[in-house]
């Protein structure tokens, strides 16, 4: 499949944009006019409520073969249900593996944890199947919170498609090219990229390579935007400019295919008649978008003390108290290290937020050893944490020249709200049990001594 560099896009963060797939398909001066060139259907889709302010309103307008609603009823797939072991499940069994917060079935120990990758499937399992949650917070059915989960996947979705009526979903690629079909057009998105669909958006994920894994952010609350910059000014951070929406594309195909939702915490299936994604044009500001994380501009210390993760945010979702993020999606890519008289790894620390860690490629600095691609950590809510013992001797002895982080890409999903662990993640033998060794050798220096 030759995608990559046949797919063109529109740019600029929360931007109105408007795209045709058909010459004349977008209506001049109104939206919904009596008659829609090519006998399309309008219809709009809002992901704020009609009434939010004009900088935060976030609805688009598409003109499409048929409307939404040229479905069948929804059939339900059966109660969520996490307690199914995840190596064992294939096909629709594998659907019980996504659970939705609150979790009632486990309980939440204040841990420090750490898991090794899941791995791929050897039956064939598509995105949806491979989907497997790791941890949950807040209360979907409040819109508050966020779900984690680990996509793995050895096929594409071909006539499967899929919206989340629950929460947008940030989806981190960490292994094989994936292409994510949507009702707005087509994006092209692998390692080192993020993807963002937001809440109802119909799509398929198509594999580009034979294997794809990943990590996914279902974010029940205020859609993600861009952190503002204060004191930092106009530039840095993510910049609007480099954030990717598709261009109009359609399939125009009658045949049979299954749309699957999950709604209110439950997940259920519809058949069609047709491919859903038959959107000629499209104009507004709600839709599917993509970033390149290596486009971030990173801002450090170039004097001394290590600053807090925060001016690694590359998107938020705010919550009720103003700094205080929902979630947050912060990365900590290729950058150089130059503080003086700084003990320079992160510092050891105890957080009101709570921090789900995963590693795209290379090491984390704080973590050499353990913490895998494709794997994960979480720290809680006043958990203590920071770098492993044998990181803290190197810190504290080695030689404070210029440093260069490099061949690196982590990041985190941070939340004020405690991230509960699935029973799946407590019982899985993926889960490493000795994680809290790393840092039992911490020495002892005190002598009483200035």
């Amino acid at each position: 499949m030759k995608l990559h560099n046949e797919i063109s896009y529109l740019s600029g963060f929360g931007n109105e944009h408007e795209t045709e797939a058909l010459p004349g398909a977008l209506p001049v001066g109104q939206f919904n006019p009596q008659r829609c060139a090519y006998g399309l259907y309008a219809e709009q889709f809002s992901s704020t409520a009609f009434t939010a302010p004009r900088h935060c309103n976030r609805r688009s307008w598409l003109y499409r073969i048929r409307p939404s609603v040229a479905m069948n009823d929804f059939e339900p797939l059966g109660l969520l249900n996490q307690n199914t072991d995840k190596t064992s499940i294939k096909n629709e069994k594998n659907l019980g593996a996504i659970k939705s917060a609150p979790l009632n079935d486990s309980y939440c120990p204040p841990n420090n944890m750490r898991w090794d990758p899941i791995p791929i499937p050897t039956q064939p399992t598509d995105f949806i199947d491979g989907l497997t949650t790791i941890a949950a917070n807040g209360n979907v059915k409040t819109k508050a919170g966020i779900a984690i989960h680990i996509y793995t996947a050895n096929k594409s979705m071909e006539n499967r498609y899929f919206y989340n009526a629950d929460g947008e979903l940030l989806i981190v690629p960490e292994l094989g090219d994936i292409c994510a079909y949507t009702e707005f057009g087509l994006l092209y998105v692998e390692p080192g990229d993020i993807l963002v669909i937001p809440r109802g958006i119909k799509f398929k994920i198509m594999l580009i390579n034979e294997q794809a894994r990943g990590y996914i952010c279902e974010n029940y609350g205020q859609s993600f935007t861009l952190p503002e910059r204060g004191p930092v000014g106009a530039n840095g951070y993510a910049n609007d400019r480099d954030f990717e929406y598709p261009k109009a594309y359609f399939e125009d195909i009658d045949e049979p295919c299954e749309l699957i939702t999950k709604f209110f915490g439950q997940l259920y299936r519809a058949k069609l008649n047709h491919s859903p994604l038959d959107v000629v044009a499209w104009v507004g500001t709600s839709a599917p978008y993509k970033y390149q994380l290596s486009r971030f501009n990173v801002i450090n210390s170039v004097s001394f003390d290590h600053p807090d993760p925060s001016i690694f945010t590359v998107l938020t979702s705010p919550s009720f108290a103003e700094g205080t993020a929902n979630v947050d999606f912060v990365i900590f890519p290729p950058r150089w290290q130059v503080s003086e008289h700084t003990f320079r790894p992160p510092w050891y620390h105890r957080n009101t937020m709570s921090e789900f860690m995963g590693l795209i490629k290379g090491q984390y600095e704080a973590k050499p050893n353990g913490f895998l691609p494709g794997g994960m950590s979480l720290h809680n809510c006043m958990s203590p944490h920071g770098p492993e013992a044998e990181v803290f001797e190197q810190a504290v002895n080695g030689k404070l020249i210029p440093e260069q982080h490099q061949d690196t890409l982590a990041f985190m999903f941070e939340s004020h709200w405690v991230i509960e662990p699935t029973e799946f993640a407590l019982h899985t033998p993926l889960r490493q049990t000795n994680y809290m060794e790393c840092w039992a050798n911490l020495k002892k220096y005190f002598n009483g001594q200035p």
